[in-house]
Order: C-alpha cells, then sequence, then structure tokens
C-alpha cells in the first residue's frame, strides 16, 4: 500500500483543452454544458496502465462518459471522432 496516497502529474494542460475542444465539436455542446478531463491509473489486470475519461454534463443534466485506454496527450482527434456512435443525439 505504499504510495497509496502519492499524486500523479496533473496532465498537460494545452492536451486537456485540445481534446475539450474536440469533444466540444463531436458533440456540438453549448457554453452552459461542461467537459470534465480525468487522467486515472488503472492497477488490474486487462486495463491500460493510464485512462483518460471525459464526462459531459449538459445543460439538462445529463450526463455522458467517454473513456480512452491511453493518457490525455495520447488521445486524437480520430481517437474522439471513433466514439461518435458513442455520442447520443441532441
Amino acid at each position: 500500500m505504499l504510495g497509496l496516497f502519492n499524486r500523479r502529474p496533473r496532465p498537460d494542460a494545452e492536451a486537456v483543452s485540445q481534446l475539450k475542444a474536440w469533444v466540444a465539436d463531436l458533440m456540438t455542446l453549448s457554453d452552459k454544458d461542461h467537459i470534465a478531463v480525468a487522467e486515472l491509473a488503472c492497477h488490474e489486470p486487462g486495463c491500460p496502465d493510464l485512462e483518460t475519461v471525459v464526462t459531459v454534463t449538459l445543460a439538462d443534466r445529463r450526463r455522458f462518459v467517454l473513456r480512452f485506454p491511453s493518457a490525455v496527450a495520447a488521445v486524437t482527434e480520430a481517437d474522439v471522432v471513433l466514439l461518435r456512435p458513442q455520442v447520443p443525439a441532441r
């Protein structure tokens, strides 16, 4: 259990901003919608070392989660576009 509370460095702010912009474009979000990005470490067998989780909360309080099996900096616009089928209609 050593290191249980050690904090990882925050993801690159520019990479987070770019990811948010791609998601906002994909989902046609407004200024009243919110996007949160988290980079999480996984220690369970079969999961990636790092996972990027994007939570989108719409102004009407509906919430959607998009997951990428890599660090924030490794997520590409093409990765975001591949999730288009998972994105709900507005």
